[in-house]
């Protein structure tokens, strides 16, 4: 077992388990570039395949049939739940794990999967809490769940299922992969039209606004953005909505309202260093070196907040605020001092683009 599987309650007692124990839940639609990719990691540790496919014109459904997965016809409502609820509903398996199809499980994790897997057949629990690489962001998700437990997907879009029972952590990490498929503006509709019918969530205020971002509507996303801190929500998702806000304020060249934001996320739990990292390289660009210095060593001091839900970026309290420090005293004159936190930076990352990049200068520093 991975040394960072652990239980949060105590465990019920061990039990036998017959038959067939994990299923694969996967929606999908249009999807043959990535669907092999993504079953070829992970067929060896399921037991059951069950692919949901919301109305496929490609090569999809027949490359799901050579996993011998169960393929069902579901219609698209835009309702992510409605689908995953679909291909849940469908499965026969004690536990059920869900994937997209451009997660991809290295073989590292396959092994934790398959231990995970050992484990679930002796000792029960409700949920599986696993960790999410997706774009740098490193954060926990559900990730299988025990099919009598009953669990329900909530949420149109951004869709979720809300923790309860006995929940295990585990150290088996899903990546998420490439995929050519452009992005679209999928999402910002349905919430548009969620919006329209409904009163949102915190949660789905949080995830809309960040929609707007993603689609360049800064003024919008502000406005719900704002909205959302205002209501009720989780502390880590506020934390996060003042980044976004942040980085709408920014994109406008608004660079006080934008130092605002991230000052503002300190109401709702410790710093974090994405926060301190931004407010940093914010006053560096302004020449501000003094201020920039305290808020990128308070990064560096910042602990990752991932176990606590925060979507972490590890670069943001390690690389970026040693490249960031480094600059800082070579303006100052601290040219010994610039060099220590550049070798820093590149004993961490050597092979990273900024590291590369400013090898020359600071090699010249002496």
């Amino acid at each position: 077992m991975h040394p960072n599987d652990v239980c949060r309650t105590p465990q019920r007692p061990p039990r036998i388990q017959c038959g067939m124990l994990l299923s694969l839940c996967m929606i999908v639609k249009d999807e043959q570039a990535v669907l092999a990719r993504c079953l070829d990691s992970v067929k060896d540790a399921c037991d059951e395949i069950v692919v949901a496919d919301t109305g496929s014109t490609d090569a999809t459904a027949s490359i799901a049939a050579r996993y011998a997965a169960r393929i069902l016809d579901v219609p698209w409502t835009d309702d992510f739940s409605a689908a995953r609820n679909a291909s849940f509903a469908a499965a026969r398996g004690t536990y059920l794990l869900w994937l997209d199809a451009d997660d991809v499980i290295a073989p590292e994790d396959l092994s934790r999967l398959l231990a995970l897997k050992q484990k679930l057949a002796h000792e029960e629990a409700d949920m599986v809490l696993c960790p999410y690489r997706s774009g740098g962001l490193t954060y926990f998700r559900e990730r299988i769940v025990r099919r009598a437990a009953g669990f329900v997907w909530t949420g149109r879009v951004h869709e979720c299922i809300v923790p309860r029972g006995t929940v295990v952590r585990s150290g088996f990490t899903v990546t998420h992969g490439e995929n050519p498929k452009p992005r679209g503006r999928r999402n910002l509709h349905i919430y548009e039209r969620w919006r329209a019918e409904e009163t949102l969530s915190g949660r789905d205020l949080f995830y809309y606004g960040r929609e707007l971002f993603y689609n360049q509507l800064y003024t919008e996303a502000i406005a719900v953005l704002r909205e959302m801190l205002a209501g009720e929500g989780w502390y880590v998702n506020k934390i996060e909505a003042c980044r976004v806000l942040a980085d709408c304020h920014a994109a406008r060249g608004e660079r006080e309202a934008a130092r605002q934001a991230l000052l503002s996320s300190f109401m709702y739990g410790a710093p974090r260093g994405g926060v301190c990292n931004a407010l940093g390289q914010s006053f560096l660009e302004e020449g501000r070196t003094a201020e920039a210095s305290a808020w990128l060593r308070a990064a560096l001091a910042c602990p990752s907040r991932a176990d606590e839900g925060d979507f972490d970026f590890p670069e943001e309290r390690t690389l970026y605020p040693l490249l960031g420090l480094a600059l800082c005293c070579e303006r100052m004159g601290d040219k010994a001092q610039a060099r220590a936190y550049y070798e820093r930076a590149g004993q961490l990352a050597p092979t990273h683009p900024s590291v590369l990049q400013n090898a020359a200068r600071f090699c010249s520093l002496g």
